[in-house]
């Protein structure tokens, strides 16, 4: 691996790991994952939970077209799962009770 590494100025575990997945698989190509590939990136989804905390008060519409501003198009129910998954609903606060 050594030899190969330093001919090709890659690490070492990266010509470890290509000839491991040659001796598994016979090919060096992406392989196929099972699921559906994610829609908004995670840099994303955590730029909308930094939005959601900082005014709690905003809305799908608003985080909508500012993940649009962003260049994350997504539609309003995957912005929600996201808000959903980090733990963020849209719930309203306990009234204080009469002293």
């Amino acid at each position: 691996y050594k030899t190969i590494s330093a001919a090709l100025q890659v690490p070492k575990s990266t010509v470890a790991s290509v000839i491991l997945k040659w001796k598994n698989f016979g090919t060096i190509r992406t392989l196929h994952r099972a699921g559906r590939p994610v829609k908004l990136s995670n840099r994303g989804r955590r730029a909308l939970v930094r939005e959601m905390t900082k005014n709690p008060m905003v809305s799908l519409t608003e985080l909508y077209s500012s993940s649009v501003a962003m260049g994350e198009t997504s539609r309003r129910t995957t912005i929600s799962a996201a808000l959903h998954q980090s733990g963020l609903y849209g719930r309203v606060a306990r009234r204080k009770p009469l002293p």
